[in-house]
């Protein structure tokens, strides 16, 4: 009897899946304890959700049987007045995961290389492996800081094509220096910086316009984070002219929904009140991490995005993220190397903060 399986490419079939974040419904499920009862601290996500004109927005969609602009015209044109970035330097996404996916699709032929600096997010080595292309890692050092003189040389020796950074980098929250970047903009490689989290960094942290000076340079951004938005898929690049014709030659048609659109746009419209809960969480983050550097056994390390990684010493930090998720409190533990002794915390609400500190001292 035929099987299609045996039709599948190999390099997928031996690649690891990714391992998501799963929701509340199914935490809950899992938990059994209701959604309300779980404080949800492992996936980076804005506790204090979208602001209410986008809730308004979407339920005043009256085309959402009709096809979305294929351009994202509108909101395009709000991230530029936003960012000051030219319009057709923008491309809008499903999140920046589908830009990253995009970005490989534009260079990557199988076989070709990648560097990546772990512990970093995920999705770059991933999304490597769904297109055949091998990654070559360049390990952080034990500070997470970049190891320039390293990916220097891996540049000169792999022939890779794309860099990818993440600034501030998950899991850590560290940022790139403006000095080590430019650096590395000298070298024939392209480089993604991945400014996911660059809302709760200080002002002048962001590279965004740095694209405009360098045709190796692309960075990208999302709405997940400052805006809320994680559940509707939208995120933006900034991406050198040269490109742009290329990359609209192979984007998918109508990659941004209609609602997708409608909530960024709204959430664009209120950037004075998204700053506010910026500002909350970025006030949340730093109580967190004087808080953490109480607990005996943990050792936090300073961050400038919405969650603070943290080393677990003297216990097994598994363990610990199973005793804090039987508590009804979820954080992130990584099963890599690096990462094997610790937790990742997303900064939440006062309450939160203060639930998680009484769970951490009870097991003092």
């Amino acid at each position: 009897m035929f099987e299609p399986t045996t039709l599948i490419r190999d390099h997928i079939e031996a690649m690891e899946a990714y391992q998501p974040i799963y929701p509340f419904e199914v935490l809950s499920e899992r938990l059994g304890r209701r959604p309300e009862e779980i404080i949800k601290l492992d996936a980076n996500e804005n506790p204090y959700g979208p602001d209410p004109v986008v809730l308004d927005a979407l339920s005043r969609m009256t085309s959402t049987h009709i096809y979305p602009d294929p351009e994202s015209t509108l909101l395009r044109k709000a991230l530029a007045r936003y960012t000051g970035i030219p319009f057709e330097n923008i491309l809008a996404g499903a999140g920046a995961d589908e830009l990253i996916d995009l970005i490989m699709r534009l260079f990557l032929d199988p076989g070709d290389n990648i560097l990546n600096c772990p512990p970093t997010f995920g999705m770059y080595a991933f999304d490597a492996g769904v297109h055949n292309a091998s990654v070559f890692n360049v390990p952080r050092r034990t500070d997470f800081s970049v190891n320039q003189p390293a990916i220097e040389a891996e540049i000169e020796k792999t022939n890779a094509k794309l860099l990818f950074l993440c600034s501030p980098n998950n899991p850590d929250g560290g940022l790139i220096s403006k000095e080590t970047l430019h650096r590395l903009l000298e070298f024939p490689i392209v480089i993604v910086l991945d400014e996911a989290y660059i809302e709760f960094a200080p002002e002048g942290s962001s590279r965004l316009k740095d694209v405009l000076k360098h045709k190796n340079l692309i960075v990208l951004r999302t709405f997940s984070k400052w805006a809320g938005l994680a559940g509707l898929r939208v995120g933006y690049g900034v991406f050198p002219s040269d490109l742009m014709p290329y990359l609209w030659k192979i984007k998918q048609p109508y990659n941004v929904s209609f609602a997708g659109a409608a909530a960024a746009l709204a959430s664009l419209d209120r950037i004075f009140d998204r700053k506010e809960i910026g500002y909350k969480l970025i006030a949340e983050r730093e109580r967190l991490y004087e808080s953490l550097g109480q607990i005996s056994f943990l050792e936090p390390y300073p961050s400038k995005a919405n969650f603070i990684l943290c080393r677990v010493v003297d216990r097994d930090a598994s363990e610990l993220k199973e005793r804090l998720s039987r508590a009804g409190i979820l954080v992130r533990f990584f099963d890599k190397p690096g990462l094997r002794d610790h937790i990742r915390i997303s900064v939440g609400k006062p309450e939160h903060t203060d639930a998680l500190l009484a769970a951490l001292e009870d097991l003092e």
